[in-house]
């Protein structure tokens, strides 16, 4: 399966008193390039984070960030801390013991009392183990997504393959028309000329003529390149810099075919090569 390395995946989990949420993006680059955007809680945990996401990533820019959203006020309102009512109880009645005439402390005076409404903690250990949960989902996530996006950037490979073929395929044909077309010419001229068009002169001249334009070989280098990347689609990996150097190659030789053309139907069809290799170039700087 071929990956690109374009992807998304966003997963959250709700813990006591906090939102715990890990977004994973990634985009081409050269290299894995790791970005960790964490919470001053999770610093501790950006080593282990790093190693555990590039286990699983080759290449592409990465961004990893993670979030800490504490919960509203009021769901942490039934979060009442007994100790901390009791202390205060204690303390109200020895205030009434040494003044009889003080006013007991009513409900809502003991629930605006600091530290009586207890916001719900997370230990340390818990979060940053899930934490690392929340991460490997992510990047099973992003894996699915890079592979959607790997699927369609393969088919487009594969049909910009077919069209070099069918470029290939009109090229070949017209090699001999155009030894017989040039035989034609030559021998033309030569007679307006008042020469004789012997039989070894137009030899030696369609020799070399056929030395200049003989794409043969261009022709036999971009089949074999186009099965090459049939074969590398097929094998899936880590296969973006081998597809990249076989881009290299094939603009190459679409080149060269246009260097040696003699007559408009080849200039167009290497100038069709060239706009399809192009636009395969482009995706494949995508691919992991």
């Amino acid at each position: 399966m071929i990956l690109s390395m374009t992807g998304f995946a966003a997963v959250a989990a709700e813990l006591p008193g906090v939102s715990l949420a890990v977004e994973l993006r990634s985009v081409n680059h050269r290299y894995l390039d790791l970005q960790l955007r964490l919470p001053d809680e999770l610093r501790g945990q950006e080593s282990a984070l790093r190693e555990r996401i590039a286990a699983e990533l080759k290449r592409g820019k990465v961004e990893c960030r993670v979030t800490l959203n504490r919960a509203s006020p009021g769901a942490a309102a039934l979060a009442v801390d007994g100790d901390r009512v009791a202390q205060l109880a204690a303390a109200a009645a020895a205030i009434q013991a040494h003044a009889p005439g003080a006013l007991p402390l009513t409900t809502a005076e003991i629930l605006r009392w600091p530290g009586v409404l207890a916001e719900p903690t997370v230990p340390p250990e818990e979060l940053a183990a899930r934490t690392h949960e929340l991460v490997a989902r992510a990047l099973v996530d992003l894996a699915a997504s890079r592979q959607r996006e790997g699927a369609k950037t393969a088919a487009m490979l594969g049909e910009r393959c077919a069209g070099i073929e069918a470029q290939v395929a009109r090229v070949a044909p017209r090699i001999p028309a155009l030894h017989a077309a040039y035989a034609d010419k030559l021998g033309t001229r030569l007679r307006e000329a008042g020469l004789d068009p012997d039989q070894d002169r137009l030899k030696q001249e369609l020799a070399l003529f056929a030395t200049k334009i003989d794409v043969a070989e261009e022709v036999s280098r971009l089949t074999t390149h186009v099965a090459e990347v049939r074969r590398v689609l097929a094998a899936g990996g880590s296969a973006g810099k081998r597809l990249d150097f076989l881009m290299q190659e094939l603009h190459r030789e679409a080149n060269t075919l246009g260097s040696k053309s003699v007559d408009a139907e080849l200039s167009q069809a290497s100038l069709e090569l060239k706009v399809l290799i192009e636009q395969m170039r482009e995706q494949v700087q995508n691919i992991e």
